[in-house]
């Protein structure tokens, strides 16, 4: 009994002197896209409230799950954190069945950081203003449309595939190592849509370099209002939110889990980054450990049924 009053009380001492080093926030994906935006305003604020350096990581590749396993291996001192999406924690499992590690199992829940509202977005250049349009186009050209994703498994690639579905369409995945590099090529012109989270899309929306065909939430956004959801355009039931949130290699301490917790939802009640946030198209959330774990669990189990209804692959 001694002994685990000791280890409880060096816990509680190492979680009050947390951080002791400079902090690392792996993001699996390049700079650039909205889990890096994220993480980058989350980081910088920490690195004020902890008088320590807290560093965004881009470990890219394979549809995130090379960030993910990196992420899982770190020392299991809180000093490593992982900014991850919906794809990287409840989804890429279920298409990549020879990962190194189990998500849900490699990490512990901190905290969701946000919910990204999610849009369709298409090159000015393609003939199509909205979602009926494209849908139109595409069946006169089936397979001929590229669209880009972060990857194989990631929230725009499954968002595209129970679009195709819904719609019965064929378009052509064009995947890439993360939004960012498939944010320019759209940019370009060298793929002709996407969908993807406003955080990035935005201010090429409102310079007129990206048409907005519809936003996926269940209802507009005060970003786009004049912008129809997906279910209005014609494709009812159809809606999707990503999210990006902090998780820690699993063997963390729980007092330490909870001091990053406590941290970062303080910090996503201040009302100049919820402001920020907001303005860039995402929601504060800010939740528990167990409510983040909680529906990552759930919502692990829905794509597992979607991916497989839906056949969905990792090309």
């Amino acid at each position: 009994m001694r002994k685990i009053l000791l280890i409880l009380l060096w816990w509680a001492s190492a979680a009050a002197a947390f951080p002791t080093k400079p902090v690392k926030i792996i993001v699996a994906f390049p700079p650039g896209g909205g889990t890096d935006i994220v993480a980058r305003l989350v980081g910088a604020r920490l690195t004020e409230l902890w008088g320590q350096a807290v560093v965004v990581e881009n470990r890219a590749g394979a549809s995130g799950t090379i960030g993910t396993e990196i992420a899982a291996r770190a020392d299991a001192d809180g000093h490593t954190l992982f900014m991850a999406t919906m794809g990287n924690m409840t989804a890429n499992q279920h298409l990549y069945p020879k990962m190194a590690v189990d998500p849900l199992r490699a990490f512990a829940p901190v905290t969701k950081v946000v919910d990204v509202h999610f849009g369709f977005y298409a090159y000015p250049g393609l003939p199509a203003n909205n979602v009926q349009e494209l849908i139109a186009l595409a069946k006169k050209r089936p397979g001929e449309i590229p669209y880009s994703s972060s990857g194989p498994g990631g929230a725009p690639h499954l968002a595209m595939e129970l679009f195709k579905r819904q719609a019965g369409v064929d378009l052509a995945h064009i995947p890439y190592k993360g939004s960012g590099p498939g944010m320019n090529d759209l940019l370009g012109g060298r793929v002709m849509l996407t969908m993807d989270s406003l955080l990035q899309a935005l201010p090429h929306i409102k310079a007129g370099k990206l048409r907005a065909l519809a936003v996926l939430g269940p209802k507009r956004s005060a970003l786009l209002p004049e912008v129809p959801t997906m279910a209005e355009s014609g494709l009812p039931g159809y809606a999707l939110t990503n999210w990006f949130g902090l998780l820690v290699p699993v063997s963390v301490s729980k007092d330490i889990v909870l001091k990053i917790n406590g941290d970062v939802t303080k910090i996503l009640r201040e009302e100049d980054i919820r402001k920020k946030i907001a303005d860039m198209g995402a929601d504060v959330v800010g939740n528990s450990p167990e409510e983040f774990g909680a529906a990552m669990r759930a919502e692990s189990a829905q794509w597992a049924e979607i991916i497989k209804s839906a056949n969905i692959r990792a090309e």
